[in-house]
């Protein structure tokens, strides 16, 4: 009885996580701010929540090696452009198609760990990046570079790509660092790339603004990592793997229900085969996080 509720607070604090990770896409349309502002409020918020959680769990913040730090720096680097790219995306588009073009990022990584890692391609992904491929191309109206929606789907595709490149940089620093810790240093280093960039901008922040980048970094980032690592503990990294397929579905009906977005039927069409194909690929291969 004991551990069958663990299990159910852990499949909820997962979902939930996800749940989180999927409302972050609408701070895209709530700001109007340019997305490396966005993206440096969300850092600098989630910076600090996280380095409160590995003081009250008393893990070391700043103790790493020289080399170690280099990578975070890398992978802050990183974070910080697939971030601005995800925001674009949805600020050139909508939810919907930012969401679903960056929840491409398995096939990405399906095709950059054996290229970077040496491990072996396997030869189903390649049918199901040709699914995925297909979903993408239902997505588009047209392939005109003035259409948004096409804008939208590159910049979500540059998302999910140097995502992709993140969830390995991870899965090599997770074998040393806590998943927490490396939260918190790419959130740092990102905070330190973006800092002279928006400052160049100086954009006037309203106290609505302060507020939104608040929920933004300490909520949808900081809370959402804690509860996904917390819940993974207790469903395992796969079962993991499969909910956070479910970002973009969140997402959409949040779109829909907050700011009234309506995604086109071609858009869900589109969506239904990208999801089918991440959670195929998913039942493999754990993904990163947010």
């Amino acid at each position: 009885m004991q551990r069958t509720m663990k299990a159910d607070r852990a499949l909820f604090e997962v979902h939930l996580a996800v749940l989180f990770f999927g409302l972050a896409g609408l701070f895209g349309k709530w700001l109007s701010l340019s997305p490396p502002v966005i993206v440096l409020g969300r850092v600098v918020f989630a910076s600090a929540a996280l380095a409160l959680v590995l003081a009250v769990l008393r893990q070391p913040v700043f103790a790493l090696k020289v080399k170690d730090m280099v990578l975070f720096a890398l992978m802050g680097l990183v974070l910080a452009f697939h971030w601005a790219a995800f925001f674009k995306s949805i600020q050139v588009s909508t939810v919907a198609v930012g969401l679903l073009a960056y929840s491409t990022f398995p096939f990405f990584t399906a095709f950059l760990e054996p290229l970077l890692l040496g491990e072996k391609m396997e030869k189903r992904f390649v049918l199901l990046s040709l699914i995925c491929l297909a979903g993408v191309s239902l997505i588009i109206p047209r392939f005109d570079m003035s259409n948004a929606v096409l804008q939208g789907v590159l910049w979500g595709l540059l998302s999910g790509l140097s995502f992709s490149l993140l969830a390995i940089l991870n899965r090599r620093m997770t074998r040393t660092y806590s998943s927490l810790r490396v939260a918190f240093h790419q959130d740092f280093f990102a905070g330190i790339f973006l800092l002279p960039l928006a400052l160049s901008s100086a954009p006037a922040l309203a106290r609505r603004d302060v507020l939104l980048l608040a929920v933004l970094g300490i909520v949808c980032t900081a809370g959402a990592h804690t509860l996904f690592i917390d819940g993974m503990k207790g469903i395992g990294a796969r079962a993991a793997s499969l909910i956070s397929a479910l970002e973009p579905v969140y997402g959409v009906i949040l779109a829909f229900a907050f700011l009234k977005e309506v995604p086109a039927p071609r858009t869900l069409l589109g969506g239904a085969l990208i999801l089918a194909a991440v959670a195929a690929v998913s039942m493999r291969k754990a993904g990163g996080l947010r």
